[in-house]
C-alpha cells in the first residue's frame, strides 16, 4: 500500500554549482509512503506525515547553502565561526558561518533528484512502524520564461534560518504598469538579478576594513584580480561572513526581505523605465508567497 501527499513543503536553499556559481532553488516536496496497513485501515496518519517529513527538511537542508564537497575548488576547514568553504570554479568564493548554515554532500554537483533520493533513505532508515518505504520528490514550481530568476541573500535580523548568510530562492517576477502586464521589464529585470546575492549596503565591509591587504587592495586582493564584495554580519545565530566577486552582487539600500525586494524593484521600475506610470511590483519569495509593491503617481 502506498500513501502519498504531494505538495506536502517547499525547500529553499541556497547552492553551489559548478557551473553557475552561487545560485538559489526553491523546490516543492512530494512524498510517498510505502508499508502495510494495520488493523485501524491506515497505512499512517495524514495528520503525523507532514509535521514528520517538514521536520527533517526544516532541521536538514532547508535555508542552508548546499555543498558538494568533492566539486572541483571546493574546500571545507575549520574556522572561528564555524567552518569555511572556498571556492574557484567558476569562481572564488569565500564563506566563513556557523556550521547549522551548510549542508555538505561528498558529491561532485547537486541536482534535486540526488538530494531527493538522499533525503528518502535518511527517512526510510527512521520511519515509524508499518511504512517500509518513504520516497521524496522534489520539483521545480512551473514558471515562464520570462520571470523566473534565482537569488542568495542573508537577513541579520530574522529569528529563524533566514539570519543564515547564504540561503536562497527561486522565484517569480511579475511587473505591470499602469495595469498593463510587461513581460519585457519582467525578463530585464530577471536576467539582472538571476544569481546574485541581494545584500543590504549596511552588511557590505567598507573598503577600507582593517582585513585591507598590504598591496593597497580592500580585502588583500592581488593586484589585477577582480573586485569583491565582502559581506559581514552578526545575528543570533552566529558570526557570518561572505565574499564573492562584485558582480555577482546586487547592493540595496535596504535588508533584503521580499518586501523590500519588492519596493525596490518598483521604484527602479518607475525611475528607469516607466516615469509618469503607476508601476505594481509582485516580488515572489520562493513558491506561493511574496509581497507586492506599488511606485509611482
Amino acid at each position: 500500500m502506498t500513501l502519498f501527499v504531494n505538495g506536502l513543503s517547499h525547500l529553499d536553499a541556497s547552492l553551489w554549482s559548478p557551473e553557475r556559481g552561487l545560485i538559489g532553488v526553491s523546490w516543492h516536496i512530494d512524498a510517498a509512503l510505502h508499508g502495510t496497513l494495520g488493523e485501524d485501515g491506515m497505512l499512517f496518519d495524514f495528520g503525523a506525515v507532514k509535521p514528520w517529513i517538514k521536520a527533517v527538511i526544516d532541521d536538514g537542508p532547508d535555508h542552508t547553502l548546499l555543498i558538494p564537497t568533492a566539486a572541483a575548488g571546493v574546500t571545507v576547514s575549520d574556522c572561528r565561526e564555524g567552518l569555511m568553504v572556498r571556492t574557484t570554479t567558476p569562481y572564488p568564493m569565500e564563506i566563513r558561518a556557523p556550521r547549522q548554515a551548510y549542508t555538505l554532500l561528498p558529491w561532485a554537483r547537486i541536482d534535486r533528484e540526488r538530494l531527493a533520493a538522499h533525503l528518502s533513505e535518511y527517512l526510510t532508515r527512521h520511519a515509524p512502524p508499518r511504512v517500509d518505504g518513504v520516497e521524496i520528490t522534489l520539483r521545480d514550481e512551473a514558471i515562464e520564461a520570462a520571470g523566473a530568476y534565482t537569488y542568495s541573500h542573508g537577513l541579520k535580523h530574522h529569528d529563524g534560518n533566514c539570519q543564515r548568510i547564504a540561503h536562497g530562492h527561486r522565484s517569480r517576477l511579475h511587473i505591470w504598469c499602469d495595469g498593463r502586464r510587461r513581460p519585457d521589464l519582467e525578463r530585464h529585470w530577471s536576467e539582472r538579478l538571476d544569481d546574485r546575492y541581494l545584500l543590504h549596503a549596511d552588511d557590505r565591509e567598507p573598503d577600507d576594513a582593517p582585513n585591507s591587504g598590504s598591496n593597497g587592495k580592500p580585502n588583500g586582493e592581488p593586484i589585477g584580480e577582480p573586485e569583491t564584495t565582502v559581506i559581514r554580519y552578526t545575528s543570533r545565530q552566529g558570526h557570518f561572513r561572505l565574499r564573492l566577486p562584485a558582480e555577482r552582487c546586487e547592493i540595496l539600500p535596504t535588508p533584503t526581505t521580499v518586501e523590500h525586494i519588492a519596493r525596490w524593484l518598483a521604484e527602479q521600475v518607475a525611475r528607469h523605465h516607466a516615469p509618469g506610470q503607476r508601476v505594481r511590483v509582485q516580488a515572489f519569495e520562493g513558491i506561493d508567497k511574496g509581497a507586492l509593491a506599488e511606485a509611482g503617481p
